[in-house]
Order: C-alpha cells, then structure tokens, then sequence
C-alpha cells in the first residue's frame, strides 16, 4: 500500500467531469484507490464518493493505492489532478 498527499490543480476542482475522469482513470487500475480528504476515505472508483468529499481546486487530498499495479496507478492519477485535464 502506498499512497501520495496531493494538491488539486484542476480549476473547477473534482467536479461532474472532471470527476468523472477521474473515476474512469481509477477504474483503468485493478488496484484498489481510495481518495481522503480531512477524516473523510472514499473509494476513487465511485463517482458518487468522490463528488461527495467537494473537492475544489487548491484542496489537499491523500491518494492511496493498493494492488498489483499501485505505484502505475498513484502516478497516473497525480498527474491527472496536478496537470489537469485536458478538455
């Protein structure tokens, strides 16, 4: 299990399609994903949890990982929110 603080840098933050980028990047993994925002973990794989947590740009979130594929995972998915998202 490894897992990676990082800082939102999509402008609108994870929200509706970006968000669902997000989810479908993290199903593209067999790894189990888990994003934390403060006391709250959510599974990264749910577009409903991840909705949930009201993720803006400039947030600090942790992103865990655990699997087979979890450093390709973490990796992919912290470019995706530092860089963003190409629309």
């Amino acid at each position: 299990m490894i897992s990676k603080d990082v800082t939102v840098q999509i402008n609108v933050g994870l929200h509706a399609r970006p968000a669902t980028f997000f989810v479908q990047k993290s199903n593209s993994y067999k790894s189990s994903i888990w994003v934390e925002k403060g006391d709250r973990r959510v599974n990264a794989k749910s577009l409903l949890g991840v909705l949930s947590l009201g993720i803006g740009k400039g947030t600090s979130i942790t992103l865990i990982s655990d699997g087979v594929d979890e450093e390709e995972a973490l990796s992919g998915l912290v470019e995706l929110i530092q860089k963003g998202i190409n629309e």
